[in-house]
């Protein structure tokens, strides 16, 4: 299926019944009097999260979401059924802008949460209402107002604990495959993974987290190169990064040193805020080099880096020290939420 992470659509709540215009006739009541009731409320559009949909390719091709009218009030002071409101499915963790002003609406982060994104009409009023001392007998009733009508623009970025962070073939699908259920594709060449995978890590039966893949990131992607960039965007909302390195690329690529600055240079410029989360080194493909050189190339690639956050050496295509990385993720976003509660 198609990942599309950005859509428009249309909503269009419903508009209120129309008051009626009505008088009490019946045998032996010659002074019935105003019965036309009130119209029904126009129902309203609600956007609900859901855990069943991860993208908003639907959109495409529905883009316009209405909701039912109210119906018109009736004699006998009857009031009009209220229309039933729309309740349009979104991925979690899309937030609603509108498409005209720019002005933010909502954020969806919570299975079953709703968003009243158009407020239907209210009812009009039946001539009952306008009866008074001086006015037994009322022509007047009022008309329901319309419904909201707006364009919406929906931006979807996913929502989970890590995020890999990498050049292409740097290994972050094979990676996402040994630790979760996740089956990104993966190749021996470069641009695999042509869209975002999420991933849920389970360390034993009582604790797991969500890790993210997306797309590698290139040289110039600040300025629009390459896949990266469009998604950036969805490590927003991680707590950790791990930035994976390529510890023994072919000739014709960069060296890990300076796959690790273009990375680092291309995320400062997107934003400060994802520059500035926690980011671990994760020095991967150690199978490739001799045991006896894995610890002597690791340390130059640090010390080069001058990098002083933690540092991992693993090899994702057989598993090799993903264990003791995914039990250490665990425990330090367990410490995060410890000292987030500890602080409210």
């Amino acid at each position: 299926m198609r990942f599309v992470d950005e859509a428009e659509v249309r909503v269009e709540a419903g508009d209120g019944g129309n008051g009626a215009i009505g008088f009490r006739r019946e045998k032996y009541i010659p002074m019935g009097g105003p019965d036309g009731g009130d119209g029904g409320d126009g129902g309203s559009v609600y956007l609900i999260a859901v855990e069943n949909v991860n993208t908003l390719v639907d959109f495409r091709y529905h883009a316009v979401h209405r909701a039912q009218r109210g119906q018109n009030g009736m004699s006998r002071n009857c009031t009009g059924k209220k229309g039933d409101d729309c309740y349009v499915p979104v991925p979690l963790g899309t937030k609603v802008s509108d498409a005209e002003t720019g002005e933010v609406i909502g954020d969806l982060t919570e299975i079953g949460e709703t968003l009243l994104v158009a407020k239907g009409g209210f009812h009009g009023l039946g001539n009952t209402r306008f009866k008074s001392s001086i006015n037994r007998a009322p022509q007047k009733a009022s008309k329901g107002t319309e419904g909201e009508h707006r364009v919406l623009m929906l931006e979807l970025t996913l929502i989970a604990d890590v995020g890999l962070l990498g050049m292409p073939n740097a290994g972050k699908s094979s990676l996402i495959r040994a630790v979760s259920s996740a089956t990104p594709k993966v190749a021996d060449y470069p641009f695999t993974t042509l869209h975002p995978n999420l991933g849920v890590v389970s360390v034993d039966d009582l604790r797991s987290f969500i890790i993210a893949d997306i797309p590698g990131v290139i040289e110039g992607a600040a300025e629009g190169a390459g896949l990266g960039l469009q998604f950036l965007k969805h490590l927003s909302r991680t707590r950790l990064l791990l930035h994976l390195i390529d510890i023994a690329p072919y000739e014709s690529m960069d060296t890990p040193v300076q796959a690790a600055r273009k990375i680092i240079h291309e995320v400062e410029k997107w934003s400060d805020d994802l520059a500035n989360k926690p980011r671990w080194l994760v020095l991967n493909k150690i199978d490739r080099l001799p045991d006896e050189e894995v610890d002597e190339r690791c340390q130059e690639i640090v010390d080069e880096l001058d990098w002083t956050a933690p540092v991992f050496k693993i090899a994702a295509i057989n598993g090799a020290g993903t264990r003791e990385l995914m039990f250490a993720i665990m425990n330090f976003l367990e410490e995060q939420r410890r000292k987030n509660s500890e602080q409210e």
